[in-house]
C-alpha cells in the first residue's frame, strides 16, 4: 500500500473517532432523536412485515375486482378486524384458560421437580457421576438457582415501572400502526418510481430489476417466515393433543413464536413442552421429543423449500455470532428479531449498494 494512500485511511480514521468523541460530548443534542427512531421503529417494522402480509390482498381487490385501493384497504382491516375478533372468541378462553392453568400450578411443579431432583440424588449411578465430575457441586448448583429465583422475586415490584412502560409503548403502537399500515399500502407502489429517479435515464431499466429482485427476497423471506412459523405451531398442537400433554395450546404458541430464530429456535421452543411432559413422566417428555422432531423434519423437508422462495443465505456462524450479541444484549426480544433484522438489512444494504454504484456509472 502506497505511504500517502495509508497516511489518508489514518486520517480518516482518526477524523472518524475524533467526530464519534466530540457526539459522547453533545449527547443532548442526539437525544431527541434517538427518542424519535426508537419510538417509530417498532410500528414502522411492523407496518413493514404487514405490508408484504397484506399486499397480495390488497392488489388483487384493487386489480382484479377494479375496487378502489383505498376502499381495498378499508375492506382489509375490517375483514382483518373480524377474523381477529373471531380467533380471540375461539382460541382466547382456552389459552387464557391454560396460561393460567400454567400459572397456578407453578408452585406444584416446582415441587415435583425438587421431589424428582432429590429422588435423582438418591440413585447410586447418579452420585457416582457426579463424583467423576471434577469441580462440580450439586449442592452449589441448587443455592445459585434458589438465590436467582429470590433476586427475580425481589426485582418484580422495581419492574412493575418497566412493565407498565412496555404496555404504554404497545398502546402508542397499537394506536399509529394502522395509520403507517395504511399509507404504506396506498402509496407503496409509488416508491420505486421515486427512487428511480435519482437515476439516469438509460440505467432506469436496470434499477427496476434491482429494485425487484430486493422487494423478491423481502417479501419471499418474510411471508415465508410467517408461514412457517404458522405451519410449525399449529403441527405442534395438534401432536401435543395427540400424545394428551398439558397445556398444548400455551406450549405449541411458544413454538410457533421461537421457531423464528434459526438453529436453536426450534430447541429453545421445545424445552417447555419438555419439562412439563417430563414432570408428567420421562415417557411422556419422549413423546415430545419425538413430536416436534417429526414437525421439524417435514418442515425442513417438505414445508419450507415451497414456501420460502428465494432463500436470503447467512452463513451458519454469522446466526451463531448474530444471536449471541443480540441475546447479550437484548434477551429474548433480542433472538427473535436477531436474524430477521439482519436478513432484511442484508437485502437492503446490498441493493441499495448496486444502485449507488449504477447511479455513479458513466452514462455512454
Amino acid at each position: 500500500m502506497p505511504r500517502g494512500k495509508f497516511f489518508r485511511i489514518c486520517y480518516g480514521i482518526i477524523l472518524l473517532l475524533l467526530m464519534i468523541y466530540l457526539g459522547t460530548l453533545v449527547d443532548f443534542i442526539f437525544q431527541p432523536i434517538v427518542v424519535l427512531v426508537s419510538t417509530l421503529f417498532a410500528p414502522i417494522v411492523i407496518a413493514g412485515v404487514l405490508f408484504y402480509l397484506f399486499r397480495p390482498i390488497v392488489n388483487l381487490l384493487s386489480g382484479k375486482l377494479r375496487i378502489p385501493r383505498g376502499l381495498s384497504i378499508l375492506i382489509l382491516y375490517l375483514s382483518s378486524a373480524g377474523l381477529l375478533t373471531m380467533l380471540i372468541l375461539i382460541v382466547g378462553p382456552a389459552l387464557q384458560n391454560q396460561f393460567t392453568g400454567l400459572v397456578n400450578n407453578a408452585p406444584r411443579l416446582i415441587n415435583d421437580a425438587q421431589r424428582m431432583i432429590v429422588e435423582l440424588q438418591n440413585q447410586e449411578w447418579f452420585n457416582r457421576f457426579l463424583d467423576e465430575m471434577e469441580g462440580f457441586s450439586w449442592s452449589e448448583v441448587t443455592s445459585r438457582a434458589a438465590e436467582y429465583a429470590n433476586e427475580a422475586l425481589a426485582n418484580l415490584g422495581s419492574n412493575i415501572a418497566n412493565v407498565l412502560g412496555l404496555i404504554t409503548n404497545i398502546v402508542i403502537v397499537i394506536i399509529i400502526l394502522p395509520f403507517i399500515l395504511f399509507y404504506m399500502l396506498k402509496e407503496g407502489e409509488k416508491a420505486p418510481e421515486f427512487i428511480l429517479r435519482l437515476l439516469p435515464a438509460k440505467q432506469e431499466k436496470e434499477g427496476r430489476r434491482i429494485l425487484s429482485d430486493m422487494d423478491t427476497a423481502l417479501s419471499s423471506y418474510i411471508q415465508g417466515q410467517i408461514i412457517v412459523s404458522f405451519f410449525v405451531g399449529v403441527c405442534v398442537f395438534i401432536g401435543y393433543v395427540i400424545i394428551d400433554l398439558d397445556y398444548p395450546l400455551v406450549l405449541a404458541s411458544v413454538a410457533m413464536f421461537t421457531n423464528i430464530i434459526p438453529f436453536i429456535g426450534p430447541w429453545i421452543g421445545t424445552f417447555p413442552g419438555v419439562i412439563v411432559g417430563f414432570l408428567e413422566s420421562p415417557f411422556m417428555a419422549l413423546l415430545v421429543i419425538i413430536v416436534v422432531v417429526i414437525v421439524q423434519q417435514i418442515e425442513s423437508n417438505l414445508i419450507s423449500p415451497q414456501v420460502m422462495g428465494r432463500k436470503l443465505h447467512i452463513h451458519p456462524l454469522t446466526i451463531i455470532l448474530l444471536l449471541l450479541v443480540a441475546g447479550r444484549f437484548a434477551g429474548i426480544v433480542g433472538l427473535l428479531l436477531a436474524v430477521p433484522t439482519y436478513a432484511v438489512a442484508k437485502v437492503f444494504v446490498s441493493h441499495t449498494y448496486r444502485l449507488l454504484k449504477l447511479r455513479n456509472k458513466p452514462t455512454d
